[in-house]
C-alpha cells in the first residue's frame, strides 16, 4: 500500500480541514482523497471516509480508486496533443481529415441538442432557426476549446446496443460493437451552434476526439492513453473498466444507485450513462485513478516532464487562454475564472485544471509551483446533492493556507 504524507497537514490548517471534512462528510460524499505537491514534493497524500458508508468495512485508502469522471479528458487530450508534438496531425486540421464519415451529412442543421439532468429535448436557439453548418469545418482546435457548435449532450447510449434500451452487465466485457453503434449516431446529430462562435462545454466533441486519438494512436483508445501517457509516466492506477483490468472492487470507490437506466449500484463500472453505455472506454469519461496518480499527471505538465512527449510550443498553448467566456479554455484545460472558480481565491490567476462530475478534479499552479488532487465520490447520495462547489473553493484556499506555512 502506499504510503501516506500529512505533512501539510502538520500546519495550523488541520483544525480547519477537519471541520471542513466533517461538514461534508458524508452527507455530500463519503470518500475523499487528496494529494497535494508543492515545490515538485509530495505534502499531503491522504484519504477519509469509507467505501462502504453504511457496514465500514473498506476504508478509503491512497490505492482506492476513484471514477475521474470529466478529468478523463485530460488524459486523453493530453495523448492527442503528444500525436500532433509527433506531426501526426495538426491543432487546425480538420476533424474530417481523420474521421471521414463526420461530414457525411453536409450541410448539418442546427438543432436544439438535449438537456444531461432530465434527458429532454432542447428547442433549437430563436438566432440558428433553420439555419445549418458545415460539418468539415470544424477542427481539432474546435474540439479541444469546445468551440465546435456540437450539443454538449446526447443520449448516445440508448444508441449503443443493438437492442434497445440494453445497458451492459457491470462485469461485460468491452464490446467493440457498442461504440460502432454509437459512433453512427455521433456522425448525425445536428449541432446547436455555429462553428467557433462561443464555448459550448461538449462531452460529443470529445468522444469524437477519442475516436481520432485511437485512428492516429492505431490501436484502441485505451491502449493509446495508456501507451501515450500513463505508461510512459509510470501512473499505474490509471485505467478504463477496473473490474474488467482485475481489480477488486474493495479498492474501487462506488457512485450513485442508477434508477433510470441501469437499476443498480454503480460501483467498478464508469458513473457516465454514455461511457457506461459504449463499452466504459470513451474520450469524454471512464478512467479510475488514485489521487497520487491524478497528482503526478498534474506536475508532469507543471514540470514540462520530458516523458510526457508534448513540445514546449504545444504545451504553453495548451494552458493559455484560447477561448473566452465565463469559463476560459486552453486547449483541453478549463483556466481559473476571474469569479467563483472551483480552485477557489488563492490559486493564482495563471492556473488551469479541470473538474469532474463525480467529484473529482485536479488544479495546477504554476506561480506557487502547486499542484492538488482532490477526488471524492460526491454522487453517491445521488446527483442532485448540493455542496460540492463550495467544498471545492474552501478546500484549495486552505491547501494554498497550508504550503503557505511549509
Amino acid at each position: 500500500m502506499m504510503d501516506t504524507n500529512t505533512t501539510l497537514l502538520n500546519t495550523p490548517i488541520k483544525s480547519d480541514v477537519d471541520a471542513l471534512i466533517e461538514k461534508n462528510m458524508p452527507d455530500i460524499f463519503p470518500a475523499l482523497s487528496i494529494c497535494v505537491i508543492h515545490h515538485g514534493k509530495i505534502v499531503l497524500n491522504n484519504t477519509w471516509g469509507w467505501i462502504d458508508p453504511d457496514q465500514r468495512q473498506h476504508p478509503v485508502t491512497p490505492s482506492s480508486l476513484f471514477d475521474l469522471a470529466s478529468v478523463t479528458k485530460l488524459f486523453v487530450e493530453t495523448t492527442f496533443l503528444t500525436l500532433v508534438s509527433e506531426g501526426k496531425t495538426s491543432l487546425d486540421s480538420k476533424l474530417v481529415d481523420v474521421i471521414p464519415e463526420f461530414g457525411r451529412i453536409n450541410p448539418r442543421e442546427i438543432g436544439g441538442g438535449q438537456d444531461p439532468h432530465t434527458r429532454d429535448h432542447l428547442p433549437v436557439e430563436a438566432q440558428f432557426d433553420g439555419q445549418s453548418v458545415d460539418p468539415t469545418q470544424v477542427t481539432f482546435k474546435h474540439l479541444l476549446t469546445h468551440t465546435s457548435g456540437l450539443p454538449p449532450w446526447r443520449d448516445v447510449y440508448n444508441h449503443a446496443s443493438d437492442t434497445l434500451p440494453a445497458p451492459p452487465t457491470s462485469d461485460s466485457v468491452y464490446d467493440a460493437q457498442r461504440w460502432k453503434n454509437a459512433l453512427e449516431a455521433l456522425y448525425d446529430y445536428p449541432f446547436v451552434g455555429n462553428t467557433g462562435d462561443t464555448i459550448r462545454y461538449s462531452d460529443i466533441g470529445i468522444m469524437l476526439l477519442g475516436e481520432a486519438v485511437a485512428r492516429l494512436h492505431g490501436s484502441r483508445l485505451d491502449t493509446a492513453v495508456y501507451e501515450r501517457v500513463c505508461q510512459s509516466l509510470g501512473l499505474n492506477s490509471v485505467t478504463y473498466n477496473p473490474v474488467l483490468n482485475n481489480i477488486p472492487l474493495e479498492q474501487i470507490i462506488p457512485t450513485e444507485i442508477d434508477t433510470f437506466w441501469r437499476k443498480r449500484r454503480v460501483w467498478g463500472e464508469v458513473h457516465d450513462e454514455n461511457a457506461c453505455g459504449i463499452g466504459g472506454i470513451a474520450g469524454h469519461a471512464g478512467l479510475f485513478a488514485t489521487a497520487y496518480d491524478v497528482a503526478q499527471f498534474g506536475q508532469a505538465w507543471l514540470s514540462g516532464d520530458k516523458r510526457l512527449a508534448i513540445s514546449d510550443e504545444i504545451k504553453q498553448l495548451a494552458i493559455k487562454e484560447q477561448a473566452s467566456g465565463l469559463l476560459p479554455r486552453g486547449l483541453g484545460w478549463m483556466l481559473k475564472a476571474q469569479q467563483d472558480s472551483s480552485a477557489g481565491d488563492l490559486y493564482s490567476m495563471a492556473s488551469y485544471g479541470h473538474t469532474g462530475f463525480t467529484g473529482t478534479s485536479l488544479w495546477i499552479d504554476p506561480e506557487q509551483n502547486l499542484v492538488s488532487a482532490v477526488l471524492t465520490n460526491r454522487v453517491y447520495p445521488g446527483r442532485a446533492v448540493e455542496g460540492i462547489h463550495a467544498f471545492r473553493r474552501s478546500i484549495h484556499d486552505l491547501i494554498v493556507q497550508g504550503v503557505n506555512y511549509l
